[in-house]
């Protein structure tokens, strides 16, 4: 089980990771989003930021699809992301290693070729 200070490390540990002020966690590089916290919408009542959930980049539908069908109890939707590149991914459900690889993962199809060669010739 992780929580939001675990996400907090593992993205900040990624090279050019900046986190963006909000009510949760916001992680970007390259002004471009690879894990944030999910802002839950529920009609008729404020918005609520869920820090035991993590919003993360996926790149395609396929690769969506594969996580939503394959491990439902980690990934699921909701229908104001449906079309989008994006799961949702309950902390509780996984560990630290896990956690490490889909944020680095959703980081390396965010970073541009640059500095992902600059992280890959660092041997990370």
């Amino acid at each position: 089980m992780v929580d939001a200070d675990d996400v907090r490390r593992v993205a900040l540990a990624l090279p050019h990771a900046v986190e963006i002020a909000s009510d949760g966690f916001d992680f970007r590089v390259a002004d471009k989003g690879f894990v944030w916290s999910y802002p839950e919408r529920v009609p008729g009542r404020p918005r609520v930021i869920r820090l035991d959930i993590a919003v993360l980049f996926v790149g395609d539908e396929a690769e969506k699809q594969a996580l939503l069908l394959g491990e439902p109890d980690v990934f699921f939707t909701t229908p104001g992301y449906e079309g989008l590149p994006l799961v949702l991914l309950r902390l509780a459900e996984i560990d630290l290693e896990r956690l490490d690889e889909l944020v680095t993962d959703a980081w390396r199809m965010r970073v541009p070729e640059a500095l992902l060669s600059e992280r890959e010739g660092a041997g990370k």
